[in-house]
């Protein structure tokens, strides 16, 4: 498989792209991201884009740009990273006993006798909590163990399901669990080969 570079600074995306065995190089996008739809599907697919032609016109590689982008949703309304501990709150105290909504977008382009092309998909999982306290929403909020970072502070949606608040509290998962961390490894995994094969 050609050379991937992965226009995501994620360390949870490039974590799952080891797992997958795939050999890569990091490179952020710097894109200011722009929405213009207010679906989640259409808005992960737009901001994956928007990422990978970023990185795409810089590169003079022969190779996979890989573009991403993943959003949580409740009753249609993206969350997005809690602003501070009390919209933190508030997130986990709407989505404790319910169902809601997670898409990540990719993007992927690579040059075809020397033109670029693009392909971009979305996947969707759906995550139940339980019911959660509101001592249990404070103690996840405000750990008694100093953290420098809270746990909660870079989540969209307030939280990480393969922290320790996804094993207490998440339960059940509809669709791919990678997607959920932050990139449907097994569509994308598909998706490569297919380049490969051309």
């Amino acid at each position: 498989m050609r050379e991937i570079i992965l226009a995501s600074g994620s360390p949870r995306r490039a974590m799952l792209m080891q797992q997958m065995g795939l050999f890569y190089t990091v490179c952020p996008s710097e894109v200011e991201e722009k929405v213009t739809h207010t679906d989640p599907a259409l808005v992960v697919e737009e901001l994956s884009a928007q990422k990978c032609e970023d990185v795409a016109k810089k590169t003079e590689k022969d190779a996979i740009v890989i573009g991403a982008d993943t959003v949580v949703a409740f009753d249609g309304r993206i969350l997005g990273k809690p602003a501070d501990d009390r919209e933190a709150f508030e997130m986990i105290r709407m989505l404790s006993g319910a169902v809601h909504q997670v898409f990540t977008g990719v993007t992927m382009m690579w040059k075809k006798q020397g033109v670029w092309q693009r392909k971009t998909f979305h996947e969707q999982s759906d995550v139940e909590f339980y019911p959660m306290t509101e001592q249990e929403i404070y103690e996840y909020i405000y750990p008694e163990i100093g953290e420098a970072v809270p746990e909660w502070s870079d989540k969209a949606g307030g939280y990480g399901i393969q922290t320790d608040f996804g094993t207490k509290y998440i339960r059940a998962i509809h669709g791919d669990y990678y997607n959920v961390v932050g990139l449907p490894t097994s569509h994308l995994y598909q998706e490569l080969k297919e380049i490969d094969q051309e």
